[in-house]
């Protein structure tokens, strides 16, 4: 989804996803701290060379599923996101923890963050974007030079997720049909647009959490990743690249 830049498309568009999910309870965003969503975040950090030694922003934190574990690998972090209500109620779980929130658009970010990031993720974000390109250009403004950034998202080719939005009440196409377009041409184009370099895409996951929370489950996973499987039974994507620094985009 492209919306008009005139801001009227935006705001519209950030203003329903606020009420989408401040308005509804969804069990897929509730912090959890399973050996599913863990490994979502190792996964993360390996493939995007995620380090504990530096400051991470987080973007589209929401409630905080995938922020405590981040926290809890000892990553300290700036969680963003468009709701301050999603942020208060992360703030009050994360009591303790190395974590400072802001809620602003990421399209807008540098208007809110005065700190420059040396590394960055989202997890399950990209797709309630209204438009990559200007996310992306959002996301440089605030990073330093050779920052790495990872966004792990669902994989656009599993009909399981559309069959999901089908039948989950709460779910909707405006508010989750984004994940349409997380395949590699509309994300590492909009992210090469950006002025990012060192694209990659990596996909993975292949069990729903009632099995992969299981040790065997998680074992049978891992053996059958290592297998040339096609790309429409994996379940999610990983989205990588570098900041290099340079203001100028690439085109």
């Amino acid at each position: 989804m492209t919306l008009p830049r005139d801001g009227t498309g935006v705001t519209e568009h950030n203003r329903y996803q606020r009420q989408y999910y401040e308005t509804r309870f969804k069990p897929n965003m509730q912090p959890s701290g399973s050996p599913y969503v863990v490994r979502q975040v190792a996964r993360a950090v390996r493939e995007g060379g995620l380090t504990t030694d530096r400051p991470l922003l987080e973007v589209g934190a929401g409630l905080g599923r995938h922020t405590l574990p981040l926290l809890e690998r000892g990553f300290t972090v700036t969680a963003l996101d468009l709701s301050p209500v999603m942020l208060q109620r992360l703030a009050g779980r994360a009591a303790g923890k190395p974590l400072t929130t802001v809620a602003c658009d990421l399209a807008r970010a540098s208007e809110a963050l005065e700190e420059r990031f040396s590394q960055a993720a989202g997890f399950f974000t990209l797709h309630h974007m209204h438009d990559l390109e200007l996310i992306f250009r959002g996301l440089a403004g605030v990073l330093e030079p050779g920052a790495p950034v990872v966004f792990c998202e669902p994989n656009a080719y599993n009909p399981l997720f559309y069959f999901q939005m089908l039948v989950t009440p709460g779910m909707t196409w405006r508010g989750d049909g984004g994940t349409i377009r997380m395949r590699r041409g509309p994300v590492l184009g909009a992210m090469r647009r950006a002025g990012f370099t060192q694209l990659s895409l990596a996909r993975f996951g292949l069990f729903p959490p009632q099995l992969t929370n299981r040790p065997a489950g998680a074992r049978l996973e891992d053996r059958l990743q290592r297998l040339p499987l096609p790309a429409p039974i994996m379940a999610f994507t990983l989205f990588c690249g570098v900041w290099p620094g340079s203001r100028q985009a690439v085109r």
